[in-house]
């Protein structure tokens, strides 16, 4: 029987899922909820359904048995980490395959607790702090007073505490505290929200490196335990809400005067990130994300189980056989049983790709989310660029405010750091996004923030 893959997604993810599909002769069929109706993914999906919640687990199954798909792929952000749902795909009367790791992975490497266990038993450093879950605020208090004294032993001048739920990742769920007295209030609404969005109260607590680059590893295992990595990322650009708005592959300068040595950090994350996958039995799509800093000292923040927005610029970079890779056609490939049909000697990196987020957002108002209608969404086509979007570029779209106001992924290549970063000032000096809010107003972007923060590429920046 001919394989057939429900996307559990929507927006520019769904699209780049279809287009995998297409390209492995897989059929597909997608779904959406009313206030997607004109996005792009729904006009250009052969088969569709429309569902109440993208969250909906009984609708999307309900959708799967009647479309009588074989696979599933979750995409990221909704249920892509959520490991009951993977558990449920693949144990009902009538299996899936779920398009990721095992549910299992997902619920174990997805716990910044238990991975911090893991880590410290393999060796990997970690960021000190908690590595059992919290869930009482007097401890919580106790806790953080420990870890304030380690700072300040430290020499550390800037001392701040990161309480985190220990589930979940992407940013969320996370709230910065400064002093004792700031612990308990804010332990109860990190707690709370842990136990709403992920299911578990768990809470760590870890201290704030104050100065960082944000690394991350991009890692492939298959079912047959083949493992391969496509180089590193950084995303160190980032909203005060640990949202990331510009993205560039390698993570490291590695031509930059700097003293430390990148190229042996790289090294050394990049083997610590392959030996947790490797003792894991993780096979799919992963991210180890990492944290480094001025002095040159490497930290394991989190492991991603799923596919992340950012992955397109390993892509561009990663050659196998003269071809860039398309890793969520990869990521399927896995969840197929097939091999991988090459090794890392096989992979050859060439090139630098920045992602630049194009979000509707008021930067000077906190980066304040905004909704409204986009009349005109205009860019200059380019052979070195990819724009991801599913917003229509032939008629108005109106944002929907049930959703991160995400318009666009603009991934632009280069074959050296300074023609990418040249490019993509190009781009957005010829993109148009004109539109008004609801309220009547100018449609504001974060196009002007971009452009100013590309020559904060490889900075280490205040965490």
């Amino acid at each position: 029987m001919k394989e057939r893959l429900l996307i559990a997604n929507r927006g520019e993810i769904a699209l780049r899922i279809m287009e995998a599909c297409e390209e492995l002769g897989i059929d597909y069929v997608a779904v959406y909820t009313k206030e997607d109706e004109e996005s792009l993914h729904v006009r250009l999906a052969k088969k569709k359904f429309r569902i109440s919640d993208y969250r909906d687990i009984n609708d999307l199954l309900a959708v799967a048995d009647e479309t009588k798909c074989t696979l599933i792929h979750p995409g990221y952000g909704f249920l892509s980490e959520d490991y009951r749902f993977a558990r449920r795909v693949e144990k009902r009367e009538r299996p899936l395959i779920f398009v990721g790791p095992s549910w299992e992975s997902i619920r174990d490497l997805g716990n910044k607790i238990y991975l911090k266990k893991l880590a410290s038993q393999l060796k990997v450093p970690v960021i000190p702090g908690t590595t059992e879950p919290i869930y009482n605020e007097i401890e919580a208090e106790f806790k953080a007073e420990e870890l304030l004294e380690f700072l300040k032993d430290e020499g550390f001048e800037y001392r701040s505490l990161f309480i985190k739920a220990a589930s979940g990742g992407g940013g969320m769920g996370i709230e910065e505290v400064k002093n004792l007295e700031e612990v308990r209030p804010v332990f109860r609404k990190v707690r709370a929200y842990a136990k709403r969005f992920f299911g578990d109260e768990g809470v760590l607590i870890e201290v704030k490196l104050p100065v960082i680059q944000h690394v991350e590893v991009q890692i492939l295992g298959s079912k047959k335990g083949e493992y391969v990595h496509f180089g590193t990322r950084n995303c160190t650009i980032q909203s005060p809400f640990k949202q990331k708005r510009i993205e560039v592959a390698p993570g490291f300068d590695l031509n930059s005067r700097s003293p430390l040595d990148f190229q042996k950090i790289e090294s050394e994350i990049v083997q610590h990130s392959l030996k947790l996958a490797k003792y894991s039995g993780y096979y799919s799509v992963g991210t180890w994300e990492w944290l480094v800093t001025p002095e040159g000292k490497y930290y394991l923040m989190e492991v991603n189980t799923r596919i992340q927005v950012e992955n397109e610029i390993s892509a561009k970079i990663s050659f196998v056989n003269k071809n860039s890779i398309n890793l969520i056609k990869e990521q399927i490939r896995v969840a197929l049983e097939e091999k991988l049909e090459y090794s890392q000697e096989d992979i050859v990196f060439k090139g630098t790709s920045i992602e630049l987020r194009i979000i509707a957002e008021d930067v000077s108002q906190g980066f304040k989310p905004l909704s409204g209608t986009i009349t005109r969404f205009e860019w200059t086509p380019k052979p070195w660029l990819t724009v991801r979007t599913h917003v229509p570029q032939d008629k108005p779209y109106n944002i929907p405010t049930q959703f991160d106001p995400n318009l666009a992924l603009a991934i632009i290549y280069g074959e050296t750091l300074e023609l990418a970063k040249e490019r993509c000032r190009k781009f957005l000096q010829n993109l148009v996004i004109e539109g008004a809010t609801s309220k009547g107003e100018k449609l504001k972007t974060n196009k002007e923030y971009l452009e100013e923060k590309l020559d904060m590429i490889y900075q280490f920046l205040p965490s």
